[in-house]
């Protein structure tokens, strides 16, 4: 069999080494020309996707759009796959359960891990955070979990769904890489449309766009943040009229993790009712990196690292969750949303100080910051040192400089990862 794997990142890589195991002759299809391809066969450079119909089955990685491929091949349509719909096809266990939304899924994933982990199960976890699926593919027994989180790129055409998946906020997003928001959302219920009537789709109860993806599962439904699932009552996260732990407990930082919380409480309940090691995970766990983390105080000022907030929802989530004075820095490359919600936040916020605005959509965000009525901002600069200097020389002691973007790295940074690691460095020159 001829297979075709397009896009030799991490993915790639992964795929390569499993396709060969099973005698496939592979060849590597990446627009890089100076690609290292590990010996195999290989078309690279600007041909990169000519003639992949001569391939029996041609391997996408999850952040190239199909319709890249299928314009110049239109008719490979039913040969394409990626990585994830393989691994749902070929996993040895049916215990697995899908994450995804638009924002929350790495912390709710870890949730879900570290809680199954607790009481005693044998996990594994990948997709979108930790590893490529096919790395512990020959690990899995029937008896084995695995906890995956999926993006709408690799949800995009899989024709295979997990025993339980989960939907958590759905908002827009990616809108430069989808044709439209239905185009968004039909990938998003790829999670759901395969599942048989014995599966399980959670989703959240306040969000009208996670009820209408779960909704195309044959299913059982569960909601969150609402009875039958997980909700918050008097102050406690309860589900079946039993109290797991106080709000206050939480290590995880603002008011929105309490909705992750629950929606990894729901999918974990459906596997264990184990209080103890759901609480203790809830108590013990404090995030991951960029997500709020706190990089360090200077001049009584707290610096908070939030750069895996690449939309308007995560850094309106992001403010909302301090009560101290803040000086924002927003910013960052077009997905082609509105920033209008975020601007009316902030203005709105009277904790907000400044903001300091940086990327390409910095001008949009101004704009809507001044149909507010908002007035305290200015540019901070190309490079991360000089960005939070300009967010330093706002901040008084007993504030807060958030770095919350609400948009994509790209352009000034590699991706939000290099974005949140330079702000690090920068902080820490102070």
């Amino acid at each position: 069999m001829r297979v075709a794997i397009v896009g030799y990142g991490v993915e790639g890589k992964s795929a390569a080494k499993y396709w060969r195991a099973r005698g496939a002759d592979i060849t590597i299809c990446d627009q890089n020309a100076t690609l290292e391809t590990d010996g195999f066969r290989a078309q690279l450079g600007d041909g990169y996707l000519q003639d992949l119909d001569r391939f029996n089955l041609i391997v996408r990685t999850a952040g190239m759009n199909p319709e890249i491929i299928l314009r110049s091949n239109p008719n490979v349509g039913p040969k394409m796959t990626t990585l994830m719909n393989e691994f749902l096809r070929v996993c040895p266990t049916k215990n697995v359960i899908g994450i995804t939304g638009t924002k929350g899924k790495g912390t709710t994933t870890t949730l879900v891990t570290r809680m199954l982990k607790a009481a005693g199960k044998e996990v594994f976890w990948g997709g979108n955070i930790g590893v490529p699926p096919f790395d512990f593919l020959r690990d899995l027994t029937p008896e084995s979990w695995v906890i995956l989180e999926l993006s709408s790129f690799q949800l995009y055409d899989v024709r295979h769904s997990p025993h339980i998946g989960v939907c958590l906020m759905v908002v827009p997003e990616h809108l430069n890489w989808h044709r439209d928001m239905g185009d968004y959302l039909q990938a998003k219920a790829q999670l759901f449309k395969h599942q048989t009537r014995r599966d399980i789709a959670i989703y959240f109860a306040d969000n009208e766009l996670s009820h209408q993806i779960a909704s195309q599962s044959p299913g059982k439904k569960i909601p969150y943040f609402a009875s039958p699932g997980a909700y918050v009552q008097d102050g406690f996260i309860t589900i079946d009229d039993q109290q797991i732990c106080h709000v206050d407990e939480v290590k995880l930082l603002g008011e929105f993790n309490w909705q992750n919380a629950c929606a990894a409480v729901t999918a974990v309940w459906q596997v264990i009712k184990d209080t103890n090691a759901i609480k203790a995970v809830l108590t013990t766990f404090s995030g991951l990196p960029h997500r709020l983390e706190l990089i360090r105080e200077v001049g009584g000022v707290g610096y908070y690292d939030d750069s895996f907030g690449t939309t308007p929802e995560t850094a309106i989530a992001a403010i909302e969750a301090f009560k101290r004075p803040k000086v924002l820095i927003l910013g960052g490359s077009d997905k082609g949303v509105s920033f209008k919600g975020l601007a009316h936040a902030i203005a709105s916020d009277e904790t907000v100080r400044h903001v300091v605005l940086i990327g390409e959509t910095a001008s949009a965000i101004e704009e809507a910051l001044r149909a507010e009525g908002f007035e305290n901002f200015s540019l901070g600069g190309a490079a991360m040192r000089v960005i939070v200097k300009a967010a330093q020389a706002q901040a008084s002691k007993g504030d807060v400089v958030l770095l919350s973007p609400g948009c994509a790295s790209f352009g000034l940074f590699k991706n939000y990862k290099d974005r949140g690691e330079q702000f690090k460095l920068a902080v820490g020159a102070l």
